[in-house]
């Protein structure tokens, strides 16, 4: 899991499985509702990439949320499964 902590705790996550050939599979983005429209999903689904390619891993974008990021941006096609 990928998350961002607040004051309160969590206040952002991005949730996926690694399967044994080496794709991660985002199945789910939420943010706190406060938070929500701060770019912080955007984040966290950066940060996923960031471990994909660093990873030598790929990324099935199941979660609506993540599949519209990998759409938006062509620049994730490198680690798109």
């Amino acid at each position: 899991m990928f998350y961002m902590e607040g004051e309160k705790g969590t206040i952002a996550e991005l949730t996926y499985t690694k399967n044994s050939e080496g794709v991660i599979t985002i199945d789910h983005t939420e943010v706190k509702r406060q938070y929500e429209g701060q770019g912080k999903a955007t984040e966290l689904v950066a940060a996923a990439v960031h471990f994909a390619r660093n990873n030598n891993l790929k990324i099935e974008p199941l979660c609506p949320f993540a599949e519209v990021m990998f759409d938006r941006y062509s620049e994730y096609s490198d680690v798109r499964a």
